[in-house]
C-alpha cells in the first residue's frame, strides 16, 4: 500500500502543475474565503497542517489525497478529524521537515498535481508561505496565494476588541515569541516602548516563553498594562484569559492556556477589563485567592468565545 506521505514516482510527467498556498483561517471553517473554498475543491493533492480546523477539508474532493504535514514541536501527527477518507494508510510523523514539505510540494507539482499547502491563518503571516513562495519559484512551479483570517485578528475579535482605535492604539504590532536562530531574538524592551507609543502588541506562538516575554516587557510597560491570552480562537474549544502583565503567567498557568494561543499587549484591552469588572460587581461578591490579594477573578476571566457561552 502506497505511503501519503512520500512522494509518489510517475514513469513521466503528466504536465506542469501548481501549487496554491491557502489560508485556512483561525479554525471555524465559516471563516473560509469564497477563494479558499473553490482551491480546495480543485485540489487533487492537499498538504495540510495541524492547526486547520477539522471542519475545513469537508470541502475536498472524495478523490483528492489528504497529506499530513504537521509542525507541532515534535507532537505526532495524523489527518485532521471530519475529511474525507485518502485513498491510502494515514501517515503518522513527528514534526515534518521544512524541507521535506518543499520537496513534496515540488514532486507532487511536477507530476501535474493541483496542490494545495493548506495552512492556518494565513500564509503570510508566520506561516513560511514566503519562503516556500520562494523555493516553488526557483523550481519553476507556479504558485498562487490565497489570504485567510489570521489567527491574531480572530483572537481579538474573540474578546469583542480591535487591533487599533482612535483612542487606545495607533498601530499594531505582528511579532513571534517563538525563539528563533541564534541572533535572531527580538529585543523585547524595544517593543515594550512601542507599546508605550499607543501600539497593540499581538505575539504569536509566545506561550512556550511567556514568562521571558513578560519580564522583557514589565520594566518598561508596568505591571498593571492590560494582557490577554486567547486559545484556539473562532473554535469550540477557544478560551481566554484577560489578566495584566504583572500577573500574565501565574494567572495563564492557573487558567490551564496552553498552545496554541494569541498574546495581546495593549490599551486597547481597557474596554474588555472594564466591561469584565462591572459584570463582576454586579454578578457576585469578591471573593479572595488564596494569597489574599485583589479578587483572582478579577486579574484572570476564563471564558468560552470571549466571555459568553458558546451556543
Amino acid at each position: 500500500m502506497p505511503d501519503p506521505c512520500q512522494p509518489t514516482p510517475a514513469p513521466r510527467p503528466r504536465g506542469a502543475g501548481t501549487v496554491s498556498l491557502v489560508g485556512a483561517g483561525p479554525g471555524d471553517p465559516e471563516l473560509l474565503t469564497v477563494q479558499a473554498i473553490k482551491a480546495i475543491r480543485r485540489a487533487s493533492v492537499l498538504l495540510v497542517d495541524d492547526l486547520v480546523g477539522a471542519g475545513v477539508l469537508r470541502y475536498a474532493r472524495r478523490s483528492a489525497r489528504i497529506i499530513p504535514v504537521g509542525k507541532r514541536g515534535g507532537a505526532p501527527t495524523a489527518v485532521p478529524r471530519g475529511g474525507p477518507p485518502d485513498a491510502g494508510r494515514p501517515c503518522v510523523r513527528h514534526s515534518t521537515p521544512q524541507d521535506f514539505i518543499h520537496r513534496l510540494m515540488v514532486a507532487e507539482a511536477q507530476r501535474g498535481e493541483t496542490v494545495v499547502r493548506l495552512k492556518g491563518g494565513d500564509p503570510f503571516i508566520f506561516g513560511r508561505g514566503g519562503e516556500e513562495a520562494e523555493h516553488l519559484r526557483r523550481a519553476g512551479i507556479e504558485v498562487r496565494i490565497v489570504n485567510g483570517i489570521s489567527s491574531g485578528l480572530a483572537a481579538s475579535t474573540a474578546l469583542g476588541v480591535p487591533w487599533t482605535h482612535r483612542e487606545h492604539a495607533h498601530g499594531v504590532l505582528l511579532v513571534t515569541g517563538h525563539a528563533g536562530d541564534a541572533g535572531s531574538e527580538l529585543y523585547w524592551p524595544a517593543l515594550a516602548a512601542a507599546v508605550a507609543q499607543r501600539l497593540t502588541l499581538v505575539v504569536y506562538m509566545g506561550v512556550q516563553r511567556l514568562e521571558h516575554i513578560r519580564s522583557g516587557l514589565l520594566p518598561t510597560l508596568g505591571a498593571s498594562t492590560p494582557a490577554a491570552l486567547v486559545q484556539r480562537a473562532s473554535t469550540a474549544q477557544e478560551r481566554s484569559l484577560v489578566t495584566t502583565l504583572g500577573r500574565l503567567s501565574i494567572d495563564a498557568a492557573r487558567a490551564g492556556i496552553g498552545s496554541p494561543a494569541i498574546l495581546i499587549v495593549g490599551d486597547v484591552l481597557k474596554g474588555v477589563q472594564a466591561a469584565r469588572d462591572t459584570v463582576r460587581l454586579q454578578s457576585a461578591p469578591s471573593v479572595s485567592d488564596e494569597r489574599g490579594s485583589q479578587p483572582a477573578h478579577t486579574h484572570a476571566r476564563i471564558s468560552a468565545s470571549g466571555g459568553s457561552p458558546r451556543r
